[in-house]
């Protein structure tokens, strides 16, 4: 008889990761996820699609530790929990009912870039690396011991979005070396030295704000980490809300006073205060898409930022 899980899951990772449990044979006897947010762009995958397909049966509680769900899943009597960016955080009583583990995968590589948006957050702090590690789940977030964990490069032009996705893959090789070990039972744990990582919170909307008094790497940073699907970087001119949508960043010398943004040999540049420019390679007006005809009809040649 398989080992038995439950499964808690969302997003991209919800997806390979209920698809790896599947393939190195895992029964998973029951689906948590989330209703999809009408408000939210949803541009990834649908676990409860997947889990339907393979006739799981999926529930979707706003509170997974109330009383039915915990009631339900210790009727299954499950071997394992899995949570793959889940969002809600799962109680003492539910970690204590799976008979061998309750392991979570997170997007980076703990201690490092615990709690929310950690792709994001490693992204905006310009990192060369991050990853996907397997832990076991305690009641604080992220803090459990180590089980596995993959690293994968972040490119000095890489959105959030194409680290996201390399920190999928990354997790899918986690499991797929660390599924046999589980079934096996001998397993290994590291416990963390939470002292040398960090932890974060979620991201606001404001928190999206473009500070000009930063350096041209660490504006570039943030409109990388940012950028669609996520909600752009953005600054305010005379009521009006512009965004910048993408960013390139060579380590070239500014081309004049500073801040500003002007166009050059058909390709947009922000000249920043400490001499050094990155290119501007998506940018909006009020939702609208602003190339240079539309950039110089209305800014002229460049357009000045106050500090």
């Amino acid at each position: 008889m398989n080992d038995r899980a439950v499964l808690f899951a969302y997003n991209e990772m919800g997806v390979r990761g209920l698809e790896a449990l599947l393939a190195g044979g895992m029964e998973v006897a029951l689906v948590v996820t989330h209703e999809d947010d009408p408000s939210e762009n949803v541009w990834f995958g649908s676990v409860a699609e997947l889990a339907r397909r393979n006739r799981i049966p999926v529930i979707t509680p706003a509170n997974p530790n109330e009383a039915e769900t915990l009631e339900r899943i210790r009727r299954l009597r499950p071997h394992w929990l899995f949570s793959f960016y889940y969002r809600n955080l799962l109680g003492r009583e539910l970690l204590e009912l799976p008979e061998k583990a309750a392991l979570n995968l997170h997007g980076s590589l703990l201690p490092h870039y615990r709690g929310r948006v950690p792709v994001n957050w490693a992204v905006l702090h310009g990192e060369r690396r991050t990853g996907a590690t397997l832990h076991r789940m305690v009641e604080k977030p992220d803090a459990g011991a180590i089980v596995d964990q993959q690293a994968v490069p972040i490119l000095p032009n890489d959105t959030a979005i194409e680290v996201f996705h390399k920190v999928v893959c990354a997790a899918e090789m986690v499991l797929e070396r660390t599924l046999p070990r589980l079934l096996a039972g001998d397993w290994k744990e590291t416990p963390q030295e939470l002292e040398k990582g960090s932890y974060f919170g979620g991201r606001r909307p404001e928190d999206s704000r473009i500070d000009w008094s930063a350096g041209a790497w660490s504006i570039h940073n943030l409109v990388r980490a940012v950028a669609p699907p996520y909600p752009a970087a953005f600054f305010d001119l005379d009521g009006r809300r512009i965004h910048l949508t993408g960013s390139y960043y060579r380590g070239e010398a500014a081309a004049g006073p500073a801040p500003r943004l002007y166009w050059e040999e058909g390709a947009c540049f922000a000249d920043c205060i400490d001499g050094e420019r990155f290119e501007v390679t998506g940018l909006l007006l009020d939702g609208t898409p602003l190339d240079q005809t539309a950039f110089q009809e209305r800014f002229g040649e460049s357009l000045t930022i106050s500090i």
